[in-house]
């Protein structure tokens, strides 16, 4: 009886002398191709060099049939910093970098940007139960609900008649270049997954975060900088925990990690060099460094070989560019005076806003400022106008002086919570709500003077009217903004591919300038 398959025959085959003898002719094919068409070599070079970026293993049979590709794709580092593999753009672009404000904790929409004066009619009274009957609720499920009407009252700013709260006075006084978005909804009703989501687009954990999607997407713009840097303050009313895997790259190689700069003190730990150590012996450390690691990568393919190559020569040139990205003495007092700085560099939001303002200049893609303070469970008519005071000013600050700097057009400005708070009242607080809240949005080809979107009267549920705003709307459209398509944006992990939308996500075009 003939076998259609000898496993004898099959493991004679599988020997050196064959293994080379076929590895010849795809050689040879490779050559006759190339001169039949030498924009196909081209295109494989071209993969080379981006395959630093896309971490997709691209190089692996290039460096087995010559290592010498491998070292010449890691020399262009300058461009690889500068380049992400969407080039070209998808769409034009209008937004070159992104600063997002964190109100980590929830900030209230019904005190800040979501005036209902029939929740106010209703204080105190019993909540009605056709809106959350089947809900889910944070800490008030299963007890008697009452309405908790605003305690601040609302007026209308600027020509565009926005309506704000009157706890921010200052974002008011900017009301005809913002867009406030009132019908944002999320998924995830705690704090740190309603934190993932909104950063991830997933309470999953491992996955990355929207400023590493940026970066990956787009590259950097600096190469004496990280590409994405996060800054936290403290509030005087409470410190909402924020974990580091907000800003995490997850599957992404780790060279699109946020970093995490310090509010107080030295930004970056040990950026100076070590008492005796002079510059030249630093450099001499770190190409020896590089020299290993190059011989590790001609071994193997592995993006963190070259993550750890580029940020050796980063915190290399940190050493200069940290110093004098701190040093705000050059910063004229009418600056500081916008922003409320009363002591640079003193962990506080408004010095985190000017830095961030500093950062943008030289060239970072994404800066996150956390201001921690926004979980009023109890006393929010004592607790939230501290909130607000802290972040107000500065907040404005940020949008005029970058207005008046010319840089307010290709900069993406985004200021909100994880969630909003519920209608009903928690004891003297509101509770976590995750139906309805609102953002504001300014800068990088955002309409100004609009408010998109609606909840119903009692600031319960948005409005399913064309203008509701799930996060992964809200992702798809900064990405959009950014000159990316958001289901092109995707990377191959354990068999599948990623993107920040995850199958979801439509583009707000109607908030497009």
């Amino acid at each position: 009886m003939n076998l259609p398959f000898n496993p004898a025959e099959f493991e004679l085959s599988i020997n050196r002398r064959a293994f080379l003898g076929r590895a010849a002719y795809g050689l040879g094919g490779l050559a006759l191709a190339s001169l039949l068409d030498p924009k196909l070599l081209r295109a494989a070079e071209a993969r080379a060099s981006n395959a630093r970026w896309d971490g997709l293993g691209g190089l692996a049979l290039a460096s087995l049939l010559d290592p010498k590709l491998l070292r010449a794709a890691e020399a262009p580092a300058s461009n690889a910093r500068r380049e992400g593999i969407v080039n070209p753009p998808h769409f034009p672009v209008r937004t070159r970098r992104v600063i997002h404000l964190c109100m980590a904790g929830g900030a209230s929409h019904l005190e800040s940007f979501d005036y209902k004066p029939k929740l106010k009619e209703l204080h105190d009274k019993p909540f009605p139960e056709s809106f959350t009957k089947g809900q889910q609720l944070a800490q008030l499920q299963n007890t008697e609900l009452k309405a908790r009407g605003p305690f601040c009252a609302f007026r209308k700013w600027g020509q565009s008649g926005q309506e704000i709260s009157e706890l921010f006075p200052s974002i008011g006084g900017i009301a005809d270049d913002i867009c406030i978005v009132r019908s944002l909804h999320t998924e995830q009703i705690n704090h740190d997954p309603a934190h993932a989501f909104m950063n991830t687009g997933t309470q999953i954990k491992g996955r990355p975060s929207m400023g590493s999607w940026l970066l990956y997407g787009l590259g950097a713009e600096t190469e004496e900088l990280p590409g994405f840097v996060v800054l936290t303050s403290k509030g005087r009313s409470g410190v909402q925990p924020v974990s580091a895997r907000q800003w995490s790259s997850g599957f992404l190689p780790t060279k699109f990690e946020g970093i995490l700069f310090q509010s107080k003190g030295d930004a970056v730990h040990y950026v100076g060099n070590p008492e005796g150590v002079c510059q030249s012996t630093q450099r001499q450390v770190v190409e020896e460094i590089k020299r290993l690691n190059g011989m590790l990568a001609e071994e193997r393919v592995d993006p963190e070989i070259q993550t750890r190559i580029s940020q050796y020569e980063m915190a290399f040139r940190m050493q200069t560019s940290v110093p004098e990205l701190t040093d705000f003495s050059r910063e004229p007092q009418h600056i500081l005076d916008l922003y409320g700085v009363k002591h640079p560099g003193d962990g506080s939001f408004a010095s985190n806003c000017l830095m961030a303002r500093r950062l943008a200049e030289r060239g970072v893609r994404f800066i996150q400022v956390y201001h921690r303070a926004w979980d009023h469970h109890n006393d929010i008519e004592k607790d939230m106008p501290v909130s607000a005071k802290d972040v107000d000013q500065a907040s404005a600050a940020l949008v005029k002086d970058l207005k008046q700097r010319g840089m307010l057009d290709d900069t993406l400005i985004i200021w909100g919570g994880e969630f909003g708070r519920t209608p009903m009242g928690q004891g003297s607080g509101r509770d976590h709500h995750i139906l309805a809240f609102s953002v504001w949005m300014a800068g990088g080809g955002i309409k100004g003077g609009l408010s998109w979107g609606s909840t119903d009267e009692l600031g319960y549920r948005y409005l399913e009217d064309g203008q509701q705003m799930h996060v992964h709307d809200l992702h798809a459209t900064m990405l959009y903004l950014c000159g990316i398509d958001h289901t092109r944006l995707t990377y191959r992990f354990q068999g599948r591919d990623f993107r920040l939308t995850d199958v979801a996500g439509n583009v707000a075009k109607g908030i497009v300038a």
